[in-house]
């Protein structure tokens, strides 16, 4: 299943007496502002905003800086948004479906079986003709019963087993996997092994995915193969999951090192990488 949804479609969907799906808003900035700030100004109509610290995420700590949330909190956001077992969902933001991504890949972690991303965003949206809104929708009353571990995911040990005998992505910038900078952690470099494969060569200049032919001759021409053992990680588990998403569009199911860069620094006795090999 295509894990992307154009405008068009979702549009389509929306007008549907059935099965229409409810729509979050994911956007997120890391260095601000706030994600919610953006949302206010204007969002799809009946869009529910979701919030990548608070929700899509635990408190900072030995986990990295966005470890897994509770279950609770990522259910409350669910069922406040009206979602059941079965509900479709849709989420997006308003940049280059980073934020969205993450939401994509922590659904499907806690059990939502029907997710998919709005390509291209707010942006795309609006191209293609779609309204926004300042409406804020009323909470909803939804089941949904939250389930971790439903899809597969990396450790720390795990990822440096699939940087040895498979490919790990890192989806950094190649100056921050080179260890050249570090704006965000408190040490610099990879984990050894690791392949740098940066997010941004995933979307095009208007933030689509590239197809899905395209991305797997970009996945190929780094190692990854259908066949072989892939995994993605990045500074702390957001960038991760778009790539992660852009791989499950060319094709290929990797798992995501959660705690990433961010974790793995927690403990000195791990091997550390610089270079952009």
């Amino acid at each position: 299943m295509n894990p992307l949804i154009s405008a068009d479609s979702l549009a389509a969907e929306l007008r549907s007496a059935t099965d229409r799906p409810v729509v979050f808003d994911a956007t997120w900035n890391l260095a601000g502002p706030p994600g919610r700030e953006a949302y206010d100004a204007g969002h799809l109509p009946g869009a529910y905003f979701v919030d990548l610290d608070t929700e899509l995420a635990g408190p900072p700590g030995a986990g990295g800086r966005h470890p897994l949330p509770e279950a609770s909190v990522v259910e409350a956001a669910l069922r406040r948004a009206g979602v059941d077992a079965g509900t479709p969902v849709v989420v997006y933001d308003a940049a280059n479906s980073t934020a969205a991504a993450r939401a994509w890949w922590i659904f499907r972690y806690f059990g939502v079986r029907d997710v998919h991303v709005l390509d291209g965003g707010l942006a795309g949206w609006q191209e293609a003709g779609g309204e926004v809104t300042t409406a804020v929708p009323s909470d909803g009353n939804g089941s949904f019963v939250a389930s971790p571990g439903q899809v597969p995911m990396l450790d720390a040990e795990g990822a440096a087993a699939v940087a040895e005998s498979g490919v790990l992505l890192d989806a950094r910038a190649p100056e921050r996997f080179a260890g050249e900078v570090e704006p965000m952690d408190k040490v610099a470099g990879h984990i050894p092994g690791a392949v740098n494969a940066p997010t941004t060569a995933n979307v095009d200049a208007t933030g689509h995915f590239l197809p899905a032919e395209e991305l797997r001759a970009r996945f190929a021409g780094l190692g990854v193969s259908s066949e072989g053992e892939t995994g993605v990680y990045c500074g702390s588990g957001v960038t991760a999951a778009h790539e992660a998403l852009a791989l499950e569009v060319a094709g290929v199911q990797a798992p995501v090192y959660v705690g990433s860069w961010s974790e793995w620094i927690t403990d000195p006795a791990r091997p550390i990488a610089t270079g952009k090999d």
